[in-house]
């Protein structure tokens, strides 16, 4: 049995990703939705059109990571495709922040996905796919983000990084970075319309046409992908001016 895996699958463009898999994932014949609510998964699952598995579980527990190491086991599963989707950052100056939501994004976005990472990868075989949800913060660190650009620019390392190991065994690795979604994460990080003159002037991406994009070119065996021109070019401007300067640029 094949699988594809998919973390924080609640909505958004977790959400997006299950529905599209739904559609054109060849070979794949269970998706796994994995989420804490449980309410929100089901939702997620009623526009699904192959056999969905609903796994309500909290990836930065302990025992939660156990249950979904002992599934793997039990079905004997082969995963095809693991999405590491889930993810959540917050807006304000560091030591304005509570302490539990600085680690807890290190918590959820690092380590949480390191995980599940390492726990999928024994049943994965050649011509299996990682996508690791990042963002355009990984590119540069940014003022009143600064733990969330952090935990990304991780991602985005770790992502090349096994792409480089995981070449010889067929599996490729993307790092997907998009640009601001009009979904829960603004809500979620304390970002509403005037709280940000950056994010209220940067255009949105749209998560489904995200979540079908990345997925056709993690079939082309991508290492990155960004969308749209803007954020594309953005990409190439932090890699040739000093960090100190496209922070000014991106103050938030």
């Amino acid at each position: 049995m094949k699988i594809a895996v998919i973390t924080g699958a609640s909505s958004g463009i977790g959400r997006e990703y299950a529905l599209e898999v739904s559609r054109t994932g060849t070979g794949i014949d269970e998706i796994w939705l994995i989420a804490r609510r449980e309410d929100k998964l089901r939702e997620t699952a009623s526009g699904i059109s192959r056999k969905v598995r609903i796994l309500p579980l909290d990836i930065t527990d302990s025992g939660c990571l156990e249950r979904y190491a002992a599934l793997l086991k039990e079905t004997g599963a082969e995963v095809s495709l693991l999405i590491n989707n889930a993810g959540y950052g917050k807006l304000g100056d560091f030591d304005s922040l509570a302490v539990s939501d600085n680690t807890g994004m290190v918590r959820l976005n690092c380590e949480a996905l390191t995980a599940v990472t390492a726990l999928t990868l024994p049943f994965m075989k050649n011509g299996g796919e990682i996508i690791n949800v990042c963002s355009i913060a990984a590119f540069a660190p940014n003022t009143r983000m600064a733990v969330y650009c952090s935990t990304k620019a991780y991602v985005l390392s770790l992502s090349k990084a096994l792409r480089g190991e995981l070449k010889k065994r067929g599996i490729n690795v993307l790092a997907v970075c998009p640009g601001p979604m009009d979904t829960e994460f603004l809500p979620t990080a304390g970002i509403a319309p005037g709280s940000s003159h950056t994010f209220d002037t940067l255009p949105r991406v749209n998560p489904s046409v995200m979540a079908r994009k990345s997925l056709a070119a993690s079939k082309k065996k991508k290492g990155v992908y960004t969308n749209r021109l803007f954020y594309k070019f953005y990409r190439i401007i932090a890699k040739l001016l000093p960090h100190s300067i496209v922070m000014k640029m991106c103050g938030t």
